[in-house]
């Protein structure tokens, strides 16, 4: 348990800063602007359906797509390290998310926006898929591995709840309140980024000064 815990709380940490329902909420409710509560919430339930399962995937086949394409772990952390500070960097800057979206792509979208954009990559985009694999690979133990599963089933059910409650929370929160939190999460994305860049990064170093 004193493992457990702590490995659950970077896990959710990460991930849903790096999937950050909140900064999506403006462009849902841009996209979905001409819908009723009850589609929304039927785009909503679909979409986090449908990443969750996506970021899952990647996360057990994770091992395999290393050997397949023989991809070193550190080199993932340090490639993963630069995916997740950009993201942090965006968020720290208060931009609202890193998929542009044109007008004339907001009307194309609105009509099935559930796998593209809202799912893939909005909610399930690089910087998840990237966290993801690294914790996995952080994951020595079955109880640390099912952890990780758990949590991910946990940040898509409460991205669920944020966007089907979004017409609400962004009266309640407002742009200010929203940019504060989106600022607070970027920078520990951040910080998660570097701790992921450097324990990649040691190895390779210790390596080559060895030899």
């Amino acid at each position: 348990m004193d493992v457990v815990f702590p490995f659950a709380l970077l896990c959710f940490t990460s991930l849903f800063t790096i999937t950050n329902p909140l900064s999506m909420m403006p462009v849902f409710l841009t996209m979905t602007h001409s819908m009723d509560e009850k589609a929304r919430r039927a785009i909503v339930k679909k979409a986090s359906i449908i990443a969750c399962i996506t970021l899952i995937l990647f996360v057990l086949a994770g091992q395999f797509l290393f050997k397949f394409f023989g991809i070193s772990t550190d080199g993932f952390r340090i490639v993963g390290g630069f995916i997740i500070f950009r993201i942090g960097y965006d968020m720290l800057q208060a931009k609202y998310t890193s998929v542009k979206l044109k007008d004339e792509e907001i009307k194309e979208y609105v009509d099935d926006i559930t796998v593209t954009p809202l799912a893939i990559p909005m909610l399930c985009g690089p910087g998840a898929i990237a966290n993801a694999i690294m914790l996995m690979q952080e994951a020595q133990t079955f109880d640390l591995k099912i952890t990780l599963v758990i949590v991910i089933l946990l940040v898509y059910l409460s991205a669920y709840f944020i966007l089907s409650a979004s017409t609400r929370l962004t009266r309640y929160i407002g742009e200010t309140g929203n940019n504060v939190m989106m600022r607070l999460m970027g920078l520990i994305l951040m910080v998660i980024a570097v701790e992921c860049f450097v324990s990649g990064i040691r190895p390779i170093l210790s390596s080559i000064i060895g030899s």
